[in-house]
């Protein structure tokens, strides 16, 4: 193709008993969630051949922190966002966990807190993120339209399969910003992404100043605008590939996209993604450039991985949820009966404001710009040791 990224194979040309329609609708299926890959075997494959690190260790933490830096100051400063404490851990029964997904697929680690000799115990978990308890800390911390915070979230993805990009450890810049009800529209999300993408290429151009060896024409630049594309063009385009399938192909077209209206159910029968009914509003109609109707106020920003060939997840968020926004995508769920928890209490009785926010991934931002083979050579976390021995054969060498 000659733009570095690769021929890419459509996974329908292979032999089976099952005819077309049924192995495309088995692939679409396992394909809503997860990272895409299942074993080891696979990872061994996609993992590259060829790699040397542009950077020793101790260069990679200095320069881990010089985007880490850079990020946190430009996306306050370009947002209007504060700093603040994020928990790590939360009551069980608040409604503030994130399930990640709407099939109750990823569960949150569990655990007994025996305060007072089990007088006053608690049962807590450990956050998967903090995409619910922000909506309830701009309330906390007195935030007003246009005012926002930014958080340097720590996580635990428990169910997860631990490959070149997921972890079970997460780290995230988990912010969230009040908007006023005129603000709840596709141009509003379109405009917070290009302000964000700014920030991100703003980065890369930062650690290649301190750290020059990282241009290197192996590995292109971020392209200086995004390309917007919703869910459901993005299927006609590829009706009879899977999720990540689609993503891959689109990419081969524009290396960075921010994907619009993930969650709403098109018109294969399935969502380009599960995504929970309870943060991101993903059913609200809206209309695309050229006047067709489409759904959905909030997106991912996928990029092509230079280093690993493969699509590249850097930022999940939206425009939030409205009390009839919350009722409806739970009814459309099966999940009414969270309506009960004190979160989803308070979004119905108007008690928190109107928000939008994002998780921008600080592990797979910092691998990407640091031009990595594996996100554990950015964060430190625990791997199995058949991926460590995987690794170590392609001079790939996780952080411990």
């Amino acid at each position: 193709m000659g733009n570095g990224r690769g021929k890419f194979k459509n996974p329908f040309e292979v032999r089976g008993k099952k005819r077309e329609g049924e192995m495309m609708s088995d692939l679409k299926k396992a394909d809503l969630a997860g990272p895409g890959i299942g074993n080891y075997a696979d990872v061994e494959k996609v993992l590259p051949t060829d790699y040397e690190s542009l950077l020793d260790r101790k260069e990679t933490q200095q320069a881990i922190y010089a985007v880490k830096n850079y990020i946190e100051e430009n996306l306050c400063k370009e947002l209007n966002l504060m700093m603040v404490q994020v928990p790590l851990i939360v009551e069980r029964d608040s409604g503030f966990n994130d399930m990640l997904d709407r099939d109750g697929s990823r569960t949150p680690v569990s655990f007994h807190i025996s305060n007072d000799y089990n007088k006053n115990p608690v049962e807590a978990e450990v956050v998967q993120a903090a995409t619910k308890w922000k909506r309830f800390a701009l309330k906390q911390y007195g935030c007003k339209v246009g005012e926002g915070i930014c958080t340097d979230m720590r996580a635990v993805r428990k169910d997860y399969f631990l490959d070149h990009d997921h972890s079970a450890y997460v780290d995230q810049w988990d912010w969230e910003k009040v908007i006023a009800p005129e603000d709840r529209t596709l141009k509003t999300w379109k405009n917070i992404v290009k302000k964000i993408w700014k920030v991100l290429t703003g980065a890369e151009k930062h650690v290649q100043k301190k750290f020059p060896q990282l241009r290197n024409k192996k590995y292109p630049n971020l392209p200086e605008e995004i390309k917007f594309m919703h869910a459901e063009d993005i299927l006609d385009m590829y009706p009879d590939l899977p999720r990540k399938q689609r993503e891959t192909a689109i990419l081969q077209k524009y290396p960075a996209v921010a994907i619009i209206g993930i969650g709403w159910t098109l018109k294969d029968g399935y969502p380009h993604e599960m995504r929970a009914a309870d943060y991101d509003d993903w059913v609200t109609e809206t209309v695309s450039e050229d006047g067709r109707p489409m759904h959905g106020l909030n997106g991912d920003i996928l990029v092509w991985n230079h280093v690993t060939k493969r699509r590249h997840e850097l930022m999940s968020g939206g425009i939030r949820v409205t009390p009839e926004t919350l009722k409806l995508q739970l009814k459309m769920t099966g999940q009414l009966d969270k309506l009960k928890l004190p979160y989803h209490k308070a979004i119905m009785n108007g008690e928190i404001p109107l928000s939008v926010g994002s998780g921008i991934g600080q592990g797979r931002t910092q691998m990407l710009l640091l031009r990595k083979a594996h996100i554990g050579e950015v964060t430190v976390t625990v791997w199995p040791k058949i991926l460590k021995e995987i690794c170590a054969k392609k001079n790939i060498y996780v952080l411990e």
